[in-house]
């Protein structure tokens, strides 16, 4: 069993431990259940912005710790200060060492927040809802066509954007109607290796008329620059910020060298 089957299978114990403490209509009683949402297709798309999807994550199975040390609020309004165009909250407990708790403190910033983690079934949705997140993330390697669909549109039902990630080509029949956002992994979730290359070359056969994000593997400015010349307009990036001291600085100085060769190609 590789580590996204180990995942899955305990996510499944933990979703049906959840819905047995906690109904779908308790949280949809929650605060945040009613707000308006940000869109992440409407930030990735601005020019005001850096298509970066900023990532807080304190830990990872393949890493261990990356860092445990600083507070999500302060790392959040940092990203949203610099220019970022959506916050990624790991909430994922056990593997990840995330909170739903996480992603509400993020909540206060005024961009948008997606949830990661590993969605496999509806009442996780309505869960991230209920804690202010704006878009979901549905992973195509955990899913068949059918159930992306579905949680797709009931995602969309309430309000809630999709990313739907994708890992080789093999997924590429995952993508539907309901899904406009496509995340292609530069790093392939059962072996963990990173292949830029072959997620360029994935990217050519995306339907025309999706929005495509890059993630998993971006430590320079020139990584983005190439995905942009190649037609991707978002970029996940959580671990070359995090892995320092201080993921705000380093945050600011990404996006101060990026402005920076933008303006000068």
């Amino acid at each position: 069993m590789n580590i996204l089957e180990t995942i899955i299978e305990f996510k499944k114990e933990e979703v049906s431990k959840k819905k047995r403490e906690v109904s779908m209509v308790e949280l949809e009683r929650r605060a945040f259940f009613g707000r308006k949402t940000f869109s992440l297709k409407d930030f990735l798309l601005s020019k005001e912005k850096t298509g970066i999807i900023a990532e807080f994550k304190r830990r990872s199975p393949s890493k261990g710790i990356i860092n445990d040390k600083v507070d999500v609020g302060d790392v959040t309004k940092g990203y949203t200060e610099n220019g970022a165009s959506c916050l990624s909250v790991l909430t994922d407990k056990h593997f990840f060492g995330g909170s739903d708790e996480d992603l509400i403190k993020a909540r206060v910033n005024k961009i948008p927040v997606l949830r990661k983690d590993f969605i496999i079934d509806e009442y996780q949705i309505f869960e991230a809802k209920s804690i202010g997140a704006d878009v979901i993330l549905l992973i195509a390697a955990c899913l068949t066509p059918v159930e992306v669909k579905t949680l797709a549109a009931f995602a969309e039902n309430i309000g809630l954007e999709v990313l739907l990630e994708l890992h080789d080509e093999t997924e590429l029949g995952h993508v539907c109607d309901e899904t406009g956002i496509i995340g292609i992994n530069n790093r392939n979730l059962k072996t963990f290796v990173v292949d830029i290359d072959r997620s360029l070359n994935m990217a050519r056969k995306i339907p025309v008329g999706k929005i495509k994000v890059a993630e998993s593997g971006i430590n320079s400015v020139e990584n983005i620059i190439l995905f942009k010349e190649n037609g991707f307009d978002g970029f996940l990036i959580g671990e070359n910020f995090m892995k320092e001291a201080d993921p705000t600085i380093a945050f600011a100085l990404f996006v101060q060298q990026l402005k920076q060769k933008l303006h000068e190609s």
